[in-house]
């Protein structure tokens, strides 16, 4: 967990950084160090409207399409800027304790589903050869998924490029049932959708299961929920998917919804426990 004196650092995760207009470095809680976020979805386009999203869909962009150079130009940059630690000179950077200043990703997400962007294999593997180029080897390619596009075969040609390029899937789980599913991520996208990409990603290559639980009107997801969620993990492993690891957090920074609020701690710990109890995955609560 990062220390309490440096939460104002990862609770504030802008997508735009001085002059860059896709790629900004975060310091990432869960990857224990320097994440270099970029952002697919600059015009905020999203298939999930998350009641907890921090995104601001009510007004628009300036940004409304990617710039294929200029997101790889502005990406080599701040690989360079982190990877020589000339980051921890910049005053939002400066307090970073000497254990997190790391460069540990690239992280592909954005203002919307980053799979959803049309040269989607072809971004991978730009990155892929830029990280090849620059000697980082050892840093991981990151995806933060809603899992809704698995299936497309850009997509899954992606996927098989981060699979080659240390390269970790971190793939949306936020319900057990149906009808949670839709309250918290308001989406025409079918649930069963998201389950069965989920099953056909898992079985070629272990998948992170992030999965964030909040209060709705002051309450949080019931005991119900929460077992539906777990048996979708079960039935996941039962029928051959790999999962490396499950993620359970809550809201962190100002969602899109007043009515949404965070658990607390020990409501989070309480979940990732019973994910561990029920089904010997290796949970994190964040």
């Amino acid at each position: 967990m990062i220390p309490m004196d440096i939460l104002p650092q990862h609770t504030r995760h802008p997508r735009e950084f001085d002059q860059n207009r896709f790629v900004y470095p975060v310091l990432s809680r869960r990857s224990r160090g320097i994440s270099v976020g970029v952002n697919l979805n600059p015009d905020k386009v999203c298939n999930f409207d998350c009641i907890y999203c921090q995104v601001d869909r009510r007004s628009e962009s300036d940004t409304r399409f990617v710039e294929f150079d200029q997101l790889l130009a502005e990406l080599e940059a701040m690989l360079k800027w982190v990877a020589s630690g000339e980051i921890f000179t910049h005053p939002q950077f400066a307090s970073v304790p000497e254990h997190l200043r790391r460069l540990n990703d690239m992280a592909f997400s954005g203002d919307g589903e980053p799979t959803t962007y049309r040269n989607f294999d072809v971004i991978m593997e730009r990155a892929a050869e830029l990280k090849r180029r620059l000697g980082l080897d050892a840093v991981k390619m990151v995806l933060i998924t809603n899992a809704t596009m698995f299936h497309r075969p850009a997509v899954e040609r992606g996927l098989a490029i981060l699979d080659q390029n240390q390269g970790e899937i971190w793939a949306k789980l936020d319900a057990g049932t149906d009808e949670y599913y839709h309250l918290i991520d308001r989406t025409t996208i079918p649930f069963q959708r998201v389950l069965d990409n989920l099953l056909l990603a898992s079985r070629v290559r272990p998948l992170v299961i992030q999965s964030l639980f909040m209060k709705v009107q002051g309450i949080g997801p019931t005991d119900a929920e929460i077992t539906a969620y777990i048996g979708r993990l079960k039935h996941i492993l039962a029928e051959g998917g790999q999962l490396a690891r499950v993620q359970i957090y809550t809201v962190a920074r100002p969602p899109a919804e007043s009515f949404v609020s965070a658990l607390s701690p020990d409501e989070v710990q309480a979940i990732a426990q019973r994910v561990t109890t029920e089904t010997g995955l290796f949970a994190e609560a964040y």
